[in-house]
């Protein structure tokens, strides 16, 4: 009798469990949506973003929820993919924050600001540090939800058609810059232009500006930058650890189910940390063709170091006593940056410096 129990119990439980996964399948609404990059398909890295979050969207739902990819100009420019969310013609778009400055000086945290977080510090900061539930409240004034979704991890300095010695090099030089960095090389005699990628080559080679900077070696080779500005500049101090975002319409992410925000939430992770691993594994070799084929490279003076770093603190200073928003943000990263940098000099920095250094030996 308790064998036949027990195998009577057992089949209810297994028949029970056959009419629950169509039944959770079955509670899973149809959801279309379109997310617009602020990126061209030819920059298949950053772009590719899009592409590995509304994948990893389709597959974990069966298809339920789909989220169809649009290049920027498709639907709307690079440079108006947040107003696009925020308006409500699409629900979602891939950006980076600091594209949208001229709103407010806030948008740049969400990307990088000079002399700022590296990626990793970012990600810390993002998950850990309460990065996001600042940047969002920020976010929510303009009808955003953002979700972390990529790194370009620091970025090159630009290029430039000459050298670029000292200080009094800048003053008249017109650069596309994107961000917040445009108010501080502008402390400097700089003429900031804030370019769309797939504009930049165009304004390069036309003369409209001297210098560009982009994001590194694998897409500034694709972009083409070596054929019309030889000098290759680095680092990028404004750039540091840049962030991109998904920025989705407030209303649309409150209306989803549950389920759907987890998995969109994991699907932007996925992104966030493809991104950089795509970035670092193709960079190395995309620099090698760069100065193969005549870049040449070279280090900002520390001379123009140190005047950026004083131009950004007086720009800090200037932000933060005009709007609160900014000072808030500004001082919750800065003391983040402080205690990750006591950190990171210890172990990272150390173990970094040596095996440069014994590459540079040949010793590796």
């Amino acid at each position: 009798m308790k064998r036949r129990q027990f195998l009577k119990v057992a089949g209810a439980g297994a028949a029970a469990s056959a009419i629950a996964a169509p039944a959770v399948a079955q509670s899973m609404p149809e959801v279309k949506w379109r997310v617009t990059s602020s990126f061209p398909k030819s920059l298949d890295t950053i772009f590719g973003a899009s592409e590995v979050l509304s994948k990893a969207v389709s597959e974990a739902t069966d298809g339920k929820f789909q989220i169809q990819v649009f290049a920027a100009g498709e639907i709307v420019p690079a440079l108006q993919a947040a107003d696009a969310v925020t308006n409500g013609t699409v629900e979602m778009c891939h950006t980076a924050s600091y594209y949208y400055v001229g709103k407010d000086p806030t948008f740049a945290f969400g990307t990088a600001v000079p002399f700022g977080l590296n990626s990793r510090q970012q990600n810390a900061w993002f998950y850990h540090g309460g990065g996001m539930d600042l940047l969002n409240d920020f976010y929510k004034k303009h009808n955003i939800y953002a979700i972390p979704g990529g790194n370009t991890g620091c970025q090159m300095g630009g290029w430039f058609r000459k050298e670029i010695k000292t200080v009094a090099d800048l003053q008249g030089l017109k650069m596309r810059i994107g961000g917040f960095a445009g108010q501080v090389v502008s402390k400097l005699g700089v003429v900031p232009q804030q370019i769309g990628g797939g504009d930049i080559y165009p304004a390069l080679e036309k003369g409209t500006i001297d210098a560009a900077e982009w994001v590194g070696p694998a897409d500034d080779e694709k972009l083409g930058f070596n054929k019309v500005a030889p000098y290759y500049y680095y680092p990028g101090w404004w750039e540091g650890g840049a962030a991109l975002h998904f920025f989705i319409n407030t209303a649309k992410w409150e209306a989803l189910p549950k389920i759907y925000k987890s998995i969109l939430t994991t699907a932007a992770g996925l992104a966030n940390v493809d991104m950089q691993a795509k970035y670092d594994a193709r960079n190395p070799a995309a620099l090698k063709r760069l100065v193969g084929g005549g870049a040449q490279l070279r280090p900002f003076s520390q001379e123009i170091l140190e005047a950026c770093l004083k131009a950004s603190k007086e720009v800090y200073a200037e932000a933060s006593a005009k709007n609160p928003d900014f000072k808030k943000v500004y001082e919750a990263m800065s003391a983040f940056r402080g205690d990750e940098y006591l950190w990171f000099q210890i172990a990272e920095y150390t173990y970094d410096n040596f095996l440069i250094r014994a590459r540079a030996a040949n010793q590796l």
